[in-house]
């Protein structure tokens, strides 16, 4: 009765501890959308000075993780060789600061909801890139149902009150430089045995991104800044976005480390749904009907899609398994195979 009683405690603290982390990355993720938006809106903080931003966070962000890994040491750092970190990391950190840069200037055009709207894409782009550059295979029903999300999120942008065509176009461009940036990453280091977590990520790409983003800030912000006489650092504002987008990496780490991938995706599509509801009650975003009955048919498409993600991985591990238990069974026959031949040897 007490093991029966401990295993059910053991449970119910598991299952505690897994709906902590998911609220934690759900607020975090959610506090660093919603700061970035105030900053760079010009109805709100007027700041319009997206790859500034980008570069406030990355300098912060890597610093921080130099002094994690070098001075703290609480994670090690990867072994890779100059010619790896050319080849592998550098395409893979300038993807993500052009994506991070185009996302970051979409909120100065488009409506938080809206563009959780469109960010439904990212599955369609992750699997037309997968499959363009060889890394998935060409399926007919997975690409009837990423037309279906794709419908989908047509409709939400047709139905869009503020549609602003630039501001589209920015937000399609950080989706498919993302998309290509998390294809890339299994290619050019998963595949070869590379893993990083997200304070080893920061450690060797923040500071890629940091300087390729410093080229068009030189000629497209550094000049508008420069003769903004008025303009003045606000440590207390800049500090706790920087900070927060730092402990939104950790979450990640936190989040996928202790649960799964899956539980983060399914998480992710509840602060989606949670953030229009903040956009359209607290921030006032006009999110209409149609909005709503477009992004309904994504997010049945992108849940059906996990959910054949889930079932395929499950397959893959059951097949694992089997060919391990096979593997073992061989192993014992051979075994007591040659334990007969030795012992008939002996008894001649």
């Amino acid at each position: 009765m007490g093991k029966g009683r401990a295993l059910s405690d053991g449970v119910i603290k598991k299952i505690i501890l897994s709906y902590t982390y998911v609220a934690i990355w759900i607020f975090l993720s959610f506090t660093v959308i919603v700061y970035n938006k105030y900053i760079l809106d010009k109805k709100l903080y007027n700041w319009p000075y997206p790859i500034t931003l980008t570069m406030i966070h990355m300098a912060f962000c890597s610093s921080l993780a130099v002094i994690l890994i070098k001075v703290f040491k609480i994670v090690e750092p990867v072994s890779m060789s100059r010619e790896t970190y050319l080849r592998s990391v550098v395409p893979i950190g300038a993807l993500y600061s052009l994506s991070l840069w185009l996302s970051n200037s979409a909120y100065i055009y488009l409506s938080v909801s809206f563009i959780q709207m469109l960010k439904a894409l990212m599955p369609v782009a992750v699997y037309s890139i997968g499959v363009l550059l060889k890394k998935e295979t060409f399926k007919s029903q997975t690409m009837t149902n990423m037309l279906s999300i794709s419908f989908g999120v047509a409709i939400a942008a047709y139905g869009e009150a503020k549609f602003d065509v630039w501001g589209v176009v920015l937000q399609l461009g950080a989706v498919a430089f993302e998309a290509t940036r998390l294809v890339l990453i299994q290619i050019l280091l998963t595949s070869k045995g590379i893993n990083l977590n997200p304070i080893t990520s920061l450690y060797y790409v923040a500071p890629c991104c940091f300087a390729f983003l410093s080229v068009p800030w030189i000629f497209v912000e550094f000049p508008i800044l420069r003769e903004t006489s008025s303009f003045h650092f606000d440590f207390v504002v800049f500090g706790t976005n920087s900070v927060c987008a730092f402990a939104l990496n950790l979450a990640v780490f936190l989040l996928v480390g202790k649960t799964s991938a899956l539980t983060m995706n399914v998480a992710g599509v509840v602060k989606d749904w949670l953030l229009i509801a903040f956009s359209w009650s607290v921030i006032k975003d006009t999110v209409t009907p149609l909005n709503l009955f477009g992004y309904g048919l994504a997010f049945l498409g992108v849940g059906y899609y996990n959910h054949c993600k889930l079932q395929a991985l499950k397959a893959k591990d059951a097949q694992k398994k089997i060919q391990e238990s096979d593997e073992e069974a061989g192993k014992l026959l051979e075994e007591r195979r040659d334990s007969e031949v030795s012992g008939k040897e002996t008894q001649d």
